[in-house]
């Protein structure tokens, strides 16, 4: 199936979701009317609507067709399920993003670092300090650890733009997947410097480990960002076991 008619779908349906065209909690139309909305395949369609049904968009029930299930939310929303960079949430979420690179320096992992990372000890990494603004707020600050020889060429210019961009695009890194861990911290005279704290004296961290195609671990991130506004969310299908 074509892949530009499939994002078609998704997108157009997506919108109208978002627009309120289809409300919450009443179902969208039939598949038939929409095969012909769209001049699709029945499989192209189905393929949009499970990418909907995956990012909690909408839920299929047997036999009685498909109910909107997303409702608009106010703050920001980051995919824990999903891999996705700081550039594409604020996009998807249009929100108006600016990124500074306070600290850009390369380091070998010295023993402190390798646990912290996971990174091999020796091995030489880009180390990178970024504060995310987000609708002219600074709300986020990123402690990034990439692998050298996987970010060649890397460049401050490129870390306040999108690295995950460059990674993908030019280099043609594959990027596969990430296990994240939330934790509540203290907060650091760093945070206290660089984030809006509104009188909190703790962050919300979310530390991620990253592979590529290969299981190669390229980048450990810390993101510690101000607890007013943070919200990260997933959707999730409970699968009944037998018995």
């Amino acid at each position: 199936m074509p892949k530009s008619k499939y994002n078609e779908i998704y997108l157009a349906l997506k919108s109208r979701i978002e627009a309120g065209d289809y409300p919450f909690q009443q179902l969208i139309p039939s598949e038939n009317v929409l095969i012909q909305d769209f001049a699709c395949s029945r499989n192209t369609l189905r393929r949009a609507v499970q990418a909907l049904s995956a990012e909690g968009y909408v839920q299929s029930m047997q036999g009685r067709g498909v109910r909107v299930i997303w409702q608009p939310r106010p703050s920001s929303q980051f995919m824990f399920g999903g891999v996705e960079s700081f550039t594409e949430a604020c996009r998807r979420n249009a929100i108006r993003q600016r990124t500074e690179v306070l600290r850009f320096e390369e380091r070998a992992a010295d023993a402190a670092l390798s646990r912290l990372t996971g990174m091999p000890e020796g091995v030489e990494v880009i180390y990178i300090e970024r504060q995310r603004w987000v609708n002219g707020v600074p709300l986020i600050l990123d402690h990034n650890y990439f692998l050298k020889e996987t970010a060649a060429g890397l460049t401050p210019e490129i870390a306040a733009q999108s690295i995950y961009a460059y990674l993908e695009n030019r280099l043609g890194l594959q990027i596969k997947t990430t296990r994240r861990v939330i934790t509540v911290e203290p907060v650091t005279e760093d945070d206290t410097a660089h984030l809006q704290m509104d009188g909190c004296n703790c962050v919300a961290v979310v530390s991620s480990s990253t592979y590529d195609s290969s299981g190669v671990m390229f980048e450990y991130t810390q993101s510690r960002h101000s607890p007013k506004h943070f919200e990260f969310h997933d959707v999730a299908q409970r699968s009944r076991l037998p018995g």
